[in-house]
Formats: C-alpha cells, sequence, structure tokens
C-alpha cells in the first residue's frame, strides 16, 4: 500500500478508536443497564469498523465484509436476549440500576 492510502485511513481510525473508548467508558462509568447495553453496542461497532479497515489495509475486503455480517447477526441475537433480560428485571423489581440487583444472588 502506498502511504496516501494508509494516510487516507487514519482519521477513520481514529474515529474507531475514540468510539472504542467512549464505549469502554459508558460500560465502566455507568450503573444503568440499558447504558450499559449501549455501551456495549458501541464496542461492538467499533470492533467492527477495525475489521473493515483491516480488511482494506491487508486487501481481502470480502473475507473482513464476511466476518462483519456474521458478527452483526450474531450481536443483534444477542442484544434482544439481554434487552429481555433486562425487561424482565425491570419488571421484578422497577428499577434498571445495578447496583439493586444485589439481591438476586442464589
Amino acid at each position: 500500500m502506498t502511504a496516501g492510502i494508509s494516510s487516507m485511513l487514519w482519521p477513520f481510525i481514529i474515529f474507531t478508536v475514540m468510539l472504542f473508548v467512549i464505549g469502554i467508558y459508558n460500560v465502566l462509568m455507568t450503573f444503568n443497564i440499558i447504558r450499559v447495553l449501549i455501551g456495549i453496542e458501541l464496542l461492538i461497532k467499533a470492533v467492527t469498523l477495525l475489521i473493515i479497515a483491516a480488511g482494506y489495509i491487508v486487501g481481502h475486503t470480502a473475507v473482513a465484509q464476511e466476518i462483519v455480517i456474521t458478527l452483526i447477526v450474531v450481536e443483534v441475537v444477542i442484544m434482544v436476549v439481554a434487552m429481555g433480560v433486562v425487561l424482565g428485571l425491570y419488571r421484578h423489581d422497577d428499577t434498571l440500576d445495578i447496583r439493586s440487583f444485589r439481591n438476586l444472588k442464589g
């Protein structure tokens, strides 16, 4: 690859890293379960963007697209199940605060 192509990718990679950092911050610094799930979504989106960029750099965009499509399908299934669990927790305790779910042990 030439230096021009890699210099075009730097803003994309910086945006992806910033998205990943925002997702990590959102997961670690909040106590609302919905916000934690949104943070996990941001993390997964950053990883998918990074896979696309890596596929472009290496020259295997088709393989990167196949991996990303598979990742999106798995992500949707996991998020639907997670939202179902969150909805059940909300119906049980009328709150979405993680700190109040310590009594669900056992």
